[in-house]
């Protein structure tokens, strides 16, 4: 089985494409601006979850991130645990600074 990812701009989303079939098998959105991007929601068909469609969005999207050099906001649980597991994608995600009060 063979994933295609692509950013699609206009829908703000990377979607999924399974061995060159037209339907999208899974797409992530997100919300970009110059610095920043915040990955809000993933969605894998049912009938294909658990096959690494959804591995393949975060992979493809989390690389494209770091080739614009961009922080990742990961609203999306699915990205929040899977940069969990990858630890070597830990370095992408934005860090909000709290202040200390005295």
């Amino acid at each position: 089985m063979t994933v295609k990812v692509i950013d699609v701009p206009e829908a703000r989303r990377y979607e999924a494409r399974v061995d060159g079939e037209p339907t999208v098998a899974g797409y992530a959105e997100y919300i970009r601006t110059t610095e920043l991007i915040a990955f809000v929601h993933t969605e894998v068909d049912p009938g294909r979850e658990g096959k690494g469609i959804g591995s393949a969005l975060v992979k493809t999207s989390l690389d494209d991130a770091r080739a614009a050099g961009l922080r990742v906001l990961a609203t999306c649980p699915f990205y929040a645990s899977w940069i969990g597991r990858h630890p070597e994608y830990a370095d992408l995600l934005y860090q909000t600074r709290s202040k200390v009060s005295d």
